[in-house]
């Protein structure tokens, strides 16, 4: 073997040896970007639980808060009209 010949296998070799540590760079790459999109992927999914059990928890509120509401108006009806009766009352007694 000539030293032409043993200086074209060296820088072969280097070229073969760069190439190979920019392929296992790529793959650590692509390994990371896989594990960044599978940690993306099962972070939107709990995402989408949590909004499912707080739209269920605000529908809940909402029929809680109409029930309320109701509840309120018959108090308040009841209270006027046990007004008005008192007054009537009252009312009656001074004339009496």
């Amino acid at each position: 073997m000539t030293e032409s010949s043993a200086v074209e296998i060296e820088i072969a070799t280097r070229r073969l040896v760069a190439a190979l540590d920019a392929l296992e760079s790529a793959v650590e790459r692509r390994r990371d970007a896989d594990r960044d999109e599978n940690e993306l992927a099962t972070r939107i999914q709990a995402l989408g639980a949590d909004r499912s059990r707080l739209a269920d928890e605000l529908d809940g509120a909402l029929v809680k808060a109409r029930k309320l509401e109701r509840t309120n108006r018959e108090i308040s009806d009841r209270l006027d009209s046990a007004i008005v009766t008192i007054r009537s009352v009252l009312d009656t007694g001074e004339d009496g």
